[in-house]
């Protein structure tokens, strides 16, 4: 188990990144064959966790994540949770999990010390509207372009440099949060293809592109000291699947995400 509470109390800096809409089943076959290389370099044991989403779309999984509520194990038995919201004094938390007395984990970690950041992507992180700015406003700094969103071409890329320059200003000042949720892998991602219809295959080739510059962060990431890193997708879509398309739904194709944690550089 990774001691959150240890490596927070440390000052270590965290990566959070979630593909938003990825598939389990989608980010599986792209890593068994062998097109997300970067990302088979460093996850551990060379594959994603298969877990289960808090929430079927952006908006309630995001808020169940920045909550305390990360993607559980499908199994009845839970492993000990990174991060918890303060619980009654019944209960009892483990020693390695981060305990914040915050109403969000992005205040409990301002109380650490951290700034934490946002490099949006989908447009429930846009601030375009009342309920785009649910999110980015818990941060202290929040960065979105429509250049992030999916339907640019180079989205990761310009997320990564985002973030990159980011990490930029802050190394070496301050303990850093930084959270990017990678758009590429939402629809419309047919284009990957040359295609107007978005599928299972065209979010793989959407996931296949945006490796290359997750791998190009981290890179750059790991080059400023160790982090804590999170991976893990909000929620998967159908295509179809039983009859079933898009999301908000509970069909195991919008349920069932990637996931996985480990420390880095």
């Amino acid at each position: 188990m990774i001691d959150a509470a240890g490596i927070i109390d440390s000052g270590t800096n965290i990566l959070f990144v979630t593909f938003d809409s990825l598939r389990h089943d989608v980010a599986r076959d792209a890593l068994s064959g062998g097109r997300t290389p970067r990302l088979a370099g460093v996850l551990p044991g060379g594959q994603w966790e298969r877990r289960h989403t808090p929430g079927t779309f952006t908006l309630p999984a995001h808020m169940a994540f920045f909550s305390g509520f990360l993607p559980k194990v499908p199994q009845p038995q839970q492993p000990p949770r990174l991060w918890e919201c303060r619980p009654p004094a019944s209960k009892d938390v483990p020693a390695q999990t981060f305990v914040f007395d915050a109403p969000n984990l992005l205040d409990g970690l301002a109380m650490h010390g951290y700034r934490t950041v946002c490099v949006g992507g989908v447009t429930y992180f846009s601030q375009e509207t009342p309920l785009g700015s649910v999110l980015p406003t818990m941060f202290h700094e929040a960065h979105w372009r429509p250049e992030f969103c999916s339907p640019e071409v180079e989205s990761t890329r310009h997320q990564a440099d985002q973030a990159l320059e980011v990490a930029d200003r802050y190394d070496g000042r301050q303990p850093l949060f930084l959270f990017v949720n990678v758009s590429a892998t939402h629809v419309p991602h047919g284009h990957y293809l040359g295609s107007s219809t978005d599928s299972v295959a065209s979010q793989a080739a959407a996931l296949a592109y945006a490796d290359i510059h997750v791998g190009r962060l981290l890179d750059g990431l790991a080059s400023r000291g160790r982090w804590l890193v999170i991976m893990c997708a909000d929620h998967g879509d159908a295509y179809g699947d039983d009859g079933y398309h898009g999301r908000g739904i509970a069909h195991p194709a919008v349920f069932n995400v990637p996931f996985a944690s480990w420390v880095h550089g």
